[in-house]
């Protein structure tokens, strides 16, 4: 080992002695190899198969004891509990450990701000920092928010405010538009690609209104990336039918091409599960990362396995009879557990399906039934899409009992799924296995990682996992697991 990983390793050891409730199995390997990759100025892939706050240890104290400048990439929430409480709270102990004041010069970014920095005429990144991204199960989310444009109601009034000559185009756009869009019939997501016909009511309008739009006014930034970059953009509309009201949207499609320049300085990227498998393939094609260096830590099978219920020959969700054999399946869950006040997480997309759900079990279970709220107490029924309950597990209670009423395959009703899906057939490739299946995968594993602690308790109501042959897939997504087709009442009594 070199120096600092020597150093690094012996630090975590006296920390994790006199911090015993920081334990976590891969402190030390983890530590060792984010040591040696800044030492050497190299780049890194690591998954570690849990959450931030049980982790960070393994790169916080790398970094402090490094003394080389560099970036750490965080959300928003984390960057202020870095800043006010994790780095401080090491840097007094490893000063005090070392007998040496430690000089910190870590600089914390959102993901916005890193973005942000820019490159030279040449290319290459102002700022030539080695960077450490954790969070990364997010990092395509910020990428496509950063990348993307957006045009909302407040934007065209804020518009028509600062100049009120243009208050009669505006106007006329958004009636010519509103009366396209909502003569769509609905689907789940109120997202719809827009039609030659809706894109030349765009082409009339937008020009006419950046050419005198105050300056970097959001119409202005959208018009000229769907000009400069219309190949790798799709361009949709959300609708709101209650209010009549719709907001315009820009995401690239591919961002392995606006990514790639980033890539420049060494990284280290770490997240909970951003792969089906270790070299992470799918993810480094994604973000267009080239070859690296890649750990996958996998639960321990002593202390995280978990308890998977997976009754057999249920209906398929596309068919009539799944939603009431859905409902039947869940009460009887909640009811094995009445009087033990467990925390219980339904996640579903379908929208229908969820509002079916959410309506039956407040009818019986009450205030105890919430859907998409932060604000939980002991014995809530949270009725939760995947992306949400992925986003916002941290801050939520760790549930008992996990329902996964549908797989989280994404959805071709969503048009930045179709035109990617679309991309995979015009160049021959498997779609499914090579986008649908690693995307649900990943959002499955990232699910369930805040049970594998408390040794939780998942269950499947998805007869896909029997029956199509990429159910092995998902069943070893989930290992350790044990098992099980019929309900044990000694899963709520322990």
């Amino acid at each position: 080992m070199g120096l600092l990983e020597t150093e690094v390793h012996d630090a975590l050891r006296d920390w994790l002695r006199h911090h015993p409730q920081s334990f976590w199995g891969h402190h030390l390997t983890m530590g060792r190899l984010v040591s040696r990759t800044l030492r050497l100025n190299r780049s890194a892939l690591i998954q570690t198969g849990t959450l931030g706050d049980r982790y960070h240890l393994s790169y916080l104290i790398p970094a402090l004891l490094s003394a080389i400048p560099l970036q750490i990439v965080v959300s928003p929430p984390r960057q202020k509990h870095l800043q006010e409480q994790d780095l401080p709270a090491l840097q007094a102990w490893l000063t005090a450990y070392r007998g040496q004041t430690i000089q910190s010069s870590i600089q914390v970014l959102t993901p916005e701000q890193w973005f942000n920095q820019g490159f030279q005429t040449d290319g290459s990144p102002q700022i030539k920092l080695p960077t450490v991204i954790d969070q990364a199960d997010y990092l395509e989310n910020w990428a496509r928010d950063y990348f993307g444009q957006n045009l909302r109601r407040s934007d065209w009034e804020n518009l028509s405010q600062r100049l009120p000559p243009l208050q009669e185009k505006i106007r006329d756009l958004q009636i010519h538009l509103t009366k396209a869009l909502f003569s769509r019939p609905p689907n789940p997501y109120e997202c719809y690609p827009l039609t030659p016909e809706e894109e030349s009511i765009l082409i009339t309008y937008l020009p006419q209104l950046t050419a005198i739009a105050p300056c970097n006014h959001p119409v202005q930034f959208f018009w000229q990336t769907w000009q400069t970059q219309s190949d790798n953009s799709l361009l949709f509309a959300k609708l709101e039918r209650p209010s009549g009201q719709f907001s315009l949207h820009l995401s690239p499609v591919h961002l392995a091409q606006l990514l790639q320049p980033y890539w420049q300085n060494p990284v280290v990227i770490i997240g909970g599960f951003l792969d089906a498998d270790k070299p992470a393939t799918t993810f480094r094609q994604t973000l267009g990362l080239g070859e690296l260096l890649c750990l996958k830590f996998s639960p321990n099978r002593q202390t995280e396995s978990i308890q998977v219920y997976l009754p057999e020959k249920l209906p398929f969700p596309n068919t009539p009879e799944f939603k009431s054999v859905l409902f039947e399946q869940v009460q009887r869950l909640i009811r094995a557990s009445l009087g033990l006040q467990l925390t219980i997480v339904i996640l579903l997309d379908d929208f229908p399906l969820k509002a079916f759900l959410g309506t039956l079990l407040a009818a019986e279970f009450g205030a105890r039934v919430q859907v998409e709220k932060l604000h939980l107490t002991s014995g809530s029924i949270l009725i939760s899409g995947w992306d949400f309950w992925c986003q916002q597990q941290e801050q939520l209670p760790t549930p008992h009992l996990l329902i996964l009423g549908t797989l989280p395959l994404p959805s071709l009703e969503h048009p930045l799924v179709a035109r990617r899906v679309n991309y995979y057939k015009s160049h021959h490739q498997d779609w499914f296995r090579g986008y649908l299946l690693p995307t649900a995968i990943k959002a499955l594993q990232q699910a369930v990682m805040p049970l594998r602690d408390k040794q939780g308790m998942i269950a499947v109501f998805d007869p896909r996992v029997n029956s199509r042959s990429y159910g092995s897939q998902i069943l070893a997504a989930l290992e350790p697991y044990a098992k099980s087709n019929y309900i044990d009442p000694s899963w709520f009594r322990n």
